[in-house]
């Protein structure tokens, strides 16, 4: 339930942009950010930090976007968010914190060092996806681009994540034990 409440506006952009043009597409897009952050304050009664982070992002690229009638404000907002994920999970660690930890919140017990790894490699990925989305902004058509912000973004996040399932499926304790 949470990865589609996560993929929500990033589906209805795509689906808007099919439909109608980029900038309806980006109005649609901070619609559902808006209702997916409503939807997660009454509903599940918790509205994670990312989530603040990603509505500010994209009403305020969005809304350059509409104001000044220029997408490239729309196609920077995946790589500002994506570097913003890595800075804030660099950041935590060069103090001392290691927020992938916290934000599992007890879900997952693998030892520090692992759990220092984990942390580097999502900051590795959130950098590098941020870089191609301003690649394929700049050097594809906006449909290219369009396309791989729904598909391409989801199935790298796809496989990042099972990669990571693998590479610490050797730290979980195996059943009955």
């Amino acid at each position: 339930m949470k990865l589609l409440l996560d993929f929500f506006p990033v589906v209805l952009f795509f689906v808007a942009y099919k439909f109608a043009d980029i900038y309806t597409a980006t109005g649609v897009a901070i619609v559902a950010t808006l209702l997916q952050l409503a939807y997660a304050h009454f509903v599940l009664k918790k509205v994670e930090p990312m989530m603040w982070a990603s509505l500010v992002i994209v009403v305020v690229f969005g809304g350059l976007t509409l104001v000044l009638h220029d997408p490239t404000f729309i196609k920077w907002k995946p790589t500002v968010l994506y570097w913003a994920m890595a800075g804030v999970l660099a950041g935590g660690a060069l103090l001392g914190r290691n927020f992938l930890r916290q934000l599992m919140n007890g879900q997952l017990v693998l030892p520090d060092p692992v759990w220092a790894r984990l942390n580097w490699a999502w900051v590795g990925f959130f950098a590098l996806m941020g870089v191609l989305n301003i690649y394929i902004a700049y050097n594809f058509s906006e449909e290219a681009w369009v396309n791989f912000k729904l598909f391409g973004g989801m199935g790298l996040m796809f496989v990042f994540v099972l990669a990571q399932g693998f590479a610490i499926a050797r730290y979980l304790p195996e059943d009955g034990k």
